[in-house]
């Protein structure tokens, strides 16, 4: 379910992303290698407490007792804010084990069959929100669903349903560059 429409809890969001700066114009470099005229900085908002506030309220509204999962390192305050708001725990899934300490992948308490939803930052292929979610079914959890604040829409959906998992969305870009235009 996507909400990128003009509700007044999309409203909020967009409100406290663009007033934390998360939205730059320029030439940006993406992780998937491709290149963008606009960048959602995660860390802007994440680092931002009204807007991280704002990010948990919403994704409390779309939680029903799942365990949450973080995905490292930029969904990982995502995972704890909206632990506090909700008083669901969390795991922090690494994009791979760790080579000391307990080699785990996968950190925080996690039961066979326990279901989880994964919460991500900012999605564009959906690859790094895929790979959790494999991690996450490879250590026992099971996983329908990956909550993302901002969806670029350019692909995620698709990589996350060929994963049998469903992307919902706080916000789409067109609805955040579309205000982000009009300021």
């Amino acid at each position: 379910m996507d909400t990128g429409d003009d509700d007044g809890g999309t409203q909020a969001l967009v409100n406290a992303l663009l007033e934390a700066d998360a939205v730059r114009f320029g030439e940006f470099e993406l992780s998937h290698g491709g290149t963008s005229s606009y960048y959602v900085d995660k860390y802007r908002f994440e680092t931002d407490p009204g807007a991280l506030a704002t990010v948990a309220r919403a994704f409390a509204d779309r939680v029903d007792g799942e365990r949450l999962a973080g995905v490292a390192l930029g969904a990982v305050p995502l995972a704890a804010a909206t632990s506090v708001e909700t008083g669901l725990p969390y795991v922090i899934v690494r994009k791979r084990a760790k080579e000391y300490g307990t080699g785990n992948r996968i950190e925080g308490r996690l039961r066979q069959g326990e279901e989880v939803v994964v919460l991500e930052d900012v999605a564009t292929t959906g690859q790094s929100a895929a790979d959790a979610v494999e991690a996450l079914r490879e250590a026992g959890a099971t996983v329908r669903r990956v909550l993302v604040v901002v969806d670029r829409e350019e692909g995620a959906r698709e990589t996350l349903a060929d994963h049998d998992a469903e992307l919902e969305s706080l916000v789409t870009a067109s609805a955040l560059l579309e205000r982000a235009d009009r300021d």
